[in-house]
């Protein structure tokens, strides 16, 4: 981790442009163009509509000064991350994905790849949660809770993700859509292969939708995630509800399958 406290440094009304830089040398398991035009459809035709937060989403050498990066890379950098998603020391969002290290342990890139341009787009600047009746605060992760839930775009299998509303404690079960695929009946509700970053009682921890889900987590590293932020720990008053100003930005780290 880096020594300084990073800050988000971007403007949220700009449409960004995500550049997918490839460096990994194993072989994704799909190819790399069909991926790239996959991702772009996911969020032209799944994700924007939903979330309203469009990018522009383009394959490239490097990544350029002032666009965010979605980069592939071989191996984890944190012990069995699969990828997570970080800001780079410029201050814009940077999601990472972990070929071989997914492919290893029987993941698809295309997924670990979507699950963190979803996350990325979604919370670019890791400062967002949102309170439920019971006060509890929910961090912005909106493709954790339906993890190993997917949908396929060109034939590639993509990451399912919460809708807004799944964050919104105000509505009653079966009153909405509250994910992409239709699979959660409320706000709140963790999917049997999910789980989902909570502060309660003072601290985050975790929820999981079964002890499967809880039995991959423990095997999985996901230090870091929200309990510190690039090496700062976390006080509940950085913490931002979704929906007001953002205040100093949350630790996380995204999809430690994730």
């Amino acid at each position: 981790m880096p020594d300084r406290f990073v800050t988000a440094q971007f403007d949220r009304g700009q449409k960004p442009v995500v550049t997918v830089v490839n460096e990994a040398k194993t072989d994704w398991g799909v190819p790399p163009a069909a991926l790239v035009e996959a991702l772009r459809k996911y969020v032209d035709e799944r994700f924007t509509p939903v979330w309203g937060v469009p990018a522009t989403i383009a394959a490239g050498a490097a990544i350029k000064k002032g666009t965010w990066g979605l980069v592939f890379l071989d191996d984890a950098d944190q012990a069995n991350a699969l990828g997570y998603h970080d800001l780079t020391p410029e201050g814009l969002p940077l999601g990472k994905v972990f070929v071989r290290t997914t492919l290893s342990s029987k993941n698809l890139v295309s997924v670990t790849a979507s699950h963190e341009l979803s996350e990325m787009l979604a919370d670019p600047a890791i400062d967002l949660a949102a309170e439920a009746p019971d006060g509890t605060f929910y961090a912005y992760e909106v493709a954790d809770p339906v993890e190993e839930e997917t949908f396929e775009i060109d034939g590639i299998p993509m990451s399912n993700f919460v809708y807004p509303s799944w964050f919104e404690g105000f509505r009653k079960a079966n009153s909405d859509k509250f994910d992409d695929l239709g699979s959660c009946k409320k706000p709140f509700q963790i999917r049997p292969g999910g789980y989902m970053s909570i502060f309660k009682e003072g601290q985050w921890t975790q929820i999981f939708g079964s002890k499967r889900s809880e039995n991959r987590f423990q095997r999985e590293d996901r230090r870091e995630r929200r309990p510190t932020r690039r090496g700062r720990p976390l006080e509940i008053s950085q913490l931002t509800p979704a929906g007001q100003r953002e205040g100093p930005a949350l630790a996380r780290r995204s999809r430690g399958r994730a």
